[in-house]
């Protein structure tokens, strides 16, 4: 059963160290946590539903408060406050279950007739507001895909696979696998998250170095529309005008909802395996990363920790004894205080794995790198996708911790980097509170790479006083980003939370642009309304 206030399987917990637990109170203070409410007490608040009862669609809606409490909020730290405290705001007033595309159509025609807001939902794991409901005289409809979720077609000849947009990580990964093939896309939110949400917010899956992000592998697909069906044929290349389908990749549900996605699949690659190296100082390890990514070296994952967040790693690691070991024999080989951490995979054939390791480790030579194997490499990889549910052990310890990512070019990664850790670090001094930053490189391109901050906060007495901690933290450095040359988001969609700042980003003719869009496909503002665009 999925958490209804947090993430992931409720059955399952990933504890922080006594190690871990030191590490912060020393860093930020010790700290309490805030009471959290009942699902139970949050369910007698839910108001009666506003949705017109119409014989077409009754059969696919369930108006149930548990179901509208479980499908108001995403996972972005303002929705994780709400959820805790209980002060939701606005529920939607109906969840419907479509199994089809005929369902989907009757929804939309339903929303139509009756004006209704419609959401779509896949798997919930928004970091960005994308599926909250927004106050309006307007009833609100969430349409959760979850299921149309299997593989409902798979070309061999030419490695297209089709599958239902609701269909989760596991089970896109499980179908492929037991057909041979793998379609590579592993986001964090990997477990939880689905292959129409995917496309929906631009995603990038950690392996994207040899796999491509979703819009290198979205091929075509189904999308149900206010105006009709788009179907989007699968073509190697074209060019024949604008791409349509980078009309639906970062669309986020206001153009229509995805009911079937087409996406390049490879066939299992012959063995796997994930490994670290460690270098003195940040320039040395920056610089041998872009080397790496630029001579084209054969990774399919690459991920670099700056020094805070090595330190950060290794203390939340627990095996006190074992991580000594590790410090002392890095000290003699040259990488003591202000290391950083590389990890990085090696995906393909025997051959293929052999030589990219042999050049991985002749460019790292060059810069002091110290090839440390494959234990802490096999310990990312088991546990990269339960790592967000440390913010669960962390809440309860009265520390909130929420994340900022964008992507920049070379020339500007330090100047970025520095200035966002900087506002973070320093963003509560006003309230004489401590903020633990650190970050990381995670995708990596020729021209720039992806940073990836982390930043963790004490809970104040109150969640009114919590909830303006982080939109001091998050609206400050989100405005610093986009006024330094960095992107409003590399991998987690705008939303609503980042669709103040695009503007910035895209322009003044950009942004006429895509409400353009968004008037033609949907000339009322009845899907995903104030999402995306304001």
């Amino acid at each position: 059963m999925r958490r209804w206030n947090g993430w992931g399987d409720e059955n399952f917990n990933l504890a922080l160290p006594d190690e871990g637990q030191s590490f912060l109170a020393e860093r930020i203070g010790e700290s309490q946590a805030l009471p959290d409410v009942s699902l139970a007490s949050v369910c007698a608040e839910v108001p009666a539903t506003r949705l017109p009862a119409d014989t077409e669609v009754d059969a696919l809606i369930d108006c149930s408060p548990e179901a509208r409490v479980r499908h108001a909020r995403g996972q972005s730290l303002s929705d994780w406050l709400a959820m805790r405290s209980g002060n939701f705001g606005v529920f939607p007033d109906g969840i419907a279950y479509p199994q089809s595309n005929m369902d989907v159509q009757k929804l939309l025609q339903y929303a139509k007739r009756h004006a209704l807001q419609l959401i779509p939902y896949g798997g919930g794991t928004s970091v960005a507001g994308h599926i909250n409901p927004v106050g309006s005289d307007n009833p609100v409809l969430t349409v959760d895909m979850g299921k149309m979720n299997r593989l409902v077609d798979l070309d061999r000849e030419s490695q297209i696979a089709t599958f239902g947009a609701g269909t989760p990580g596991p089970l896109v990964e499980s179908q492929l696998r037991a057909q041979g093939y793998t379609l590579g896309h592993y986001p964090q939110s990997f477990e939880l998250s689905t292959i129409g949400g995917w496309v929906a917010s631009r995603s990038s899956g950690q392996q994207s170095l040899r796999y491509g992000r979703i819009e290198q592998l979205f091929a075509g697909g189904r999308i149900e529309t206010l105006k009709g069906t788009l179907d989007l044929p699968t073509f190697p290349a074209s060019s024949a005008g604008p791409d349509i389908r980078e009309f639906i990749l970062g669309s986020e549900g206001r153009l229509g909802l995805i009911t079937e996605v087409k996406v390049r699949v490879s066939r299992l690659p012959d063995q796997e395996s994930f490994h670290v190296v460690f270098f003195p100082d940040w320039e040395q390890a920056r610089t041998a990363c872009r080397k790496l990514v630029q001579n084209r070296t054969q990774l399919s994952m690459l991920r670099l920790s700056n020094a805070t967040e090595t330190e950060t790693q290794l203390a939340l690691a627990g095996h006190p004894r074992l991580i000594g070991l590790l410090e002392s024999f890095l000290s003699l080989r040259g990488a003591g205080n202000g290391k950083c951490m590389m990890t990085f995979g090696l995906t393909g054939s025997p051959h293929q794995c052999k030589n990219a390791l042999k050049e991985v480790r002749q460019i790292c030579s060059v810069y002091k790198g110290v090839y440390a194997g494959t234990r802490l490499g096999k310990k990312w990889a088991e546990k990269r996708f339960t790592m967000p549910y440390l913010r669960e052990a962390l809440w309860q310890m009265g520390y909130a911790v929420d994340t900022l990512e964008t992507a920049t070019d070379w020339d500007n990664v330090d100047n970025l980097l520095g200035l966002i850790e900087n506002n973070l670090r320093e963003g509560l001094n006003e309230k004489h509170e401590s903020t633990h930053v650190f970050t990381h490189l995670s995708h990596f391109y020729s021209q720039g790479c992806s940073i990836y901050t982390t930043y963790v906060f004490r809970v104040a007495d109150t969640y009114e006083e919590t909830l303006a901690r982080w939109k001091t933290l998050k609206t400050r450095t989100s405005e610093v980003i986009v006024r330094n040359r960095g992107t409003i988001s590399h991998q987690h969609g705008v939303g609503k939370d980042h669709a103040p700042f695009l503007p910035v980003e895209k322009g003044e003719l950009g942004m006429l642009a895509i409400r353009s869009l968004c008037a033609t496909f949907d000339p009322d503002a009845l899907l995903n309304p104030k999402t995306l665009v304001e």
